[in-house]
């Protein structure tokens, strides 16, 4: 009997030990974990179509292995975009836990605008995804509204931010800054406008 005709028997055979499976799931977890993080750094690094079979490389595994756990490009984009959106509106609560909420929201501002930097390599498959119903339509924007909704509140209470904000009004200008810089070379000028969008969510006559 092969390898392969051994790890399919039946599980209930007596000479199988009990949870023989978990390691195999676990290792193709740490699979799919490398494969979403070796993804992810390709496409915020990348300009352009990202070769699947070098992303397999820098994950330690195989063409084969990438295929499994992703059969199309679209869904590896689609898990990437996923783990980068739970992780750009998870770190606003993690942020007000550090720091005070004003400090806290451009730290996130900086997340947020790494978000959209990953983002912008994906854009072309996922607008086709989402356009041909392959792809469902995340709820992008109500996320990181809400995000900032929840920074904005607590800026509001400490008398840090301005309480008369709406959360929707901050995402459009962050987005009108990311789209303004999405040409430059020059991130320093993405940092100047977001301190400068800072300094207009600070309470009037506050330093």
């Amino acid at each position: 009997m092969s390898p392969d005709q051994e790890t399919s028997a039946d599980p209930g055979r007596p000479d199988r030990p009990a949870g023989a499976e978990r390691p195999l799931r676990a290792h193709a977890r740490r699979n799919r974990e490398k494969l979403v993080a070796a993804a992810r750094a390709a496409f915020t690094a990348a300009d352009d179509t990202v070769p699947l079979d070098g992303i397999a490389r820098a994950a330690g595994v195989g063409i084969g292995t990438l295929y499994r756990h992703f059969p199309t490009r679209e869904a590896l984009v689609e898990a990437v975009y996923a783990a980068e959106l739970d992780d750009v509106t998870a770190s606003a609560s993690a942020l007000l836990d550090e720091l005070p909420p004003e400090r806290a929201l451009r730290a996130w501002m900086e997340r947020y605008a790494a978000f959209v930097a990953t983002k912008r390599s994906m854009l072309n498959t996922l607008h086709s995804g989402w356009a041909s119903g392959r792809l469902a339509t995340p709820a992008t924007r109500e996320r990181i509204t809400a995000a900032i909704g929840t920074m904005l509140s607590r800026g509001a209470r400490a008398g840090s931010l301005r309480g008369d904000v709406a959360p929707d009004d901050v995402t459009a200008m962050l987005l009108g800054v990311f789209l303004s810089t999405a040409a430059d070379d020059e991130p320093e000028r993405t940092e100047r406008l977001l301190d400068l969008v800072v300094d207009a969510l600070r309470p009037p006559g506050s330093s």
